[in-house]
């Protein structure tokens, strides 16, 4: 049994410790210890993009980052998409679009969107294709996606975080 470590970081705005063994993966700290389980276990390989997170306002396949490797990091999960209960423009325009079906991907394209958004919120297709293209999709397709990130970017650029168009 190996000894397990202290780790202090914060999570989707909140100040969280939590004890993982060495080995354990981000995902695994997320999922089983922090009970988030919006990052999904895909491939375990980094090549599917389902357990995509932001690890200080990066997107990270956190199955190949160490929970231990969180000490003192800014982690924000698909959980901490949605504030006071208000969706995220990327989540509201992945709905309108039907951007989704089993859903497995689903939290890795928004936070692969998301980081997107956040670094050029006025991405083109060629873009939007290149952001996503760490992320698969074996259900919907490409276009649905790429349409709900493009039209998320337009309403985040005229609405700020989207919440005003939320609220009409």
């Amino acid at each position: 049994m190996s000894k397990k470590t202290l780790v202090e970081a914060k999570v989707n705005g909140e100040t969280v410790e939590f004890l993982c063994e060495p080995r354990q993966s981000l995902l695994e700290s997320l999922r089983d210890i922090l009970e988030l389980t919006g990052a999904k276990e895909g491939c375990l390989t980094g090549d599917c993009g389902a357990c995509s997170v932001m690890v200080d306002g990066r997107v990270v396949d956190s199955c190949l980052m160490l929970g231990v490797e969180a000490q003192g990091c800014s982690i924000t999960t698909v959980e901490g998409l949605a504030t006071t209960g208000t969706l995220h423009s990327l989540q509201r325009k992945f709905l309108e679009h039907a951007s989704l079906q089993c859903g497995i991907c689903t939290p890795g394209f928004l936070m692969a969107a998301k980081g997107l958004l956040d670094r050029n919120p006025e991405p083109n297709e060629a873009d939007v294709r290149y952001a996503l293209a760490g992320n698969l999709c074996r259900c919907t397709g490409y276009d649905k996606i790429v349409k709900a990130v493009l039209d998320a970017a337009a309403d985040l650029r005229s609405h700020g975080d989207g919440k005003a168009a939320a609220a009409r």
